[in-house]
């Protein structure tokens, strides 16, 4: 049993698969002629590993055993595997005050003309880790619930959170609104252990920051 390759990654791991394993496993089945590891066999005694990356639907189906899905299908796995090992490591931006996030963050809310609600999410190290849309709005308001705006925190393992909306009036006063609504998440966000450490209102050039105007209670 522990020589079957599915069997084998299970129970010893996938670095003890022969190349001929790993690809009997994406092709998973023979024909009535051949078995899968008679052709999985073919394959690699007609090309090198290192050809394997640029191979084509045409080059596989001249195999026997090989049809059209089972060469869509390996093809498929090798080109994930190629955009899994170019990937290159994520780097976080570290936005530490209300202006660098303006900055970097304007562009969501250009040419908008309702409201719409964001959360940036942030790590120990005041990076941002995670945007999302909450809501869009009319002309003049916007209206999420708090636990929306944990939920992401809570799947982003965020260290702290900053609002951010834009007024397409241009007009960045906080209405009565966005004061009631913004202490309401600085307090959940206290209880949660995750705080709300600002809540920018965009406009066209310009924004208003909770924090630096001293608006947290």
């Amino acid at each position: 049993m522990e020589e079957r390759p599915r069997e084998k990654l299970i129970l010893k791991g996938k670095e003890f698969l022969s190349n001929r394993e790993l690809i009997s496993i994406i092709l998973k089945t023979g024909t009535k002629k051949l078995n899968v590891n008679d052709i999985s066999l073919m394959i690699i005694d007609k090309y090198d590993m290192s050809d394997l990356k640029d191979i084509s639907v045409n080059d596989l189906v001249k195999i026997d055993g090989i049809g059209t899905i089972k060469a869509i299908t390996l093809i498929a796995a090798i080109e994930l595997g190629k955009r899994i090992y170019m990937m290159e490591p994520t780097i976080y931006k570290k936005l530490c005050t209300p202006e660098e996030i303006f900055i970097n963050t304007k562009y969501l809310f250009n040419g908008l003309k309702q409201e719409h609600f964001y959360c940036l999410y942030f790590n120990s190290k005041q990076e941002l880790i995670g945007k999302k849309l909450l809501f869009i709005g009319t002309v003049n308001n916007s209206v999420t619930h708090p636990r929306e705006v944990f939920r992401e925190a809570y799947r982003l393992s965020a260290y702290s959170i900053v609002c951010i909306h834009n007024h397409p009036s241009n007009d960045i006063t906080p209405s009565k609104e966005d004061i009631v609504f913004t202490n309401s998440l600085v307090q959940i966000g206290k209880i949660q252990g995750i705080p709300l450490i600002d809540h920018i209102i965009i406009g066209d050039s310009k924004y208003y920051s909770f924090y630096e105007n001293n608006m947290f209670k």
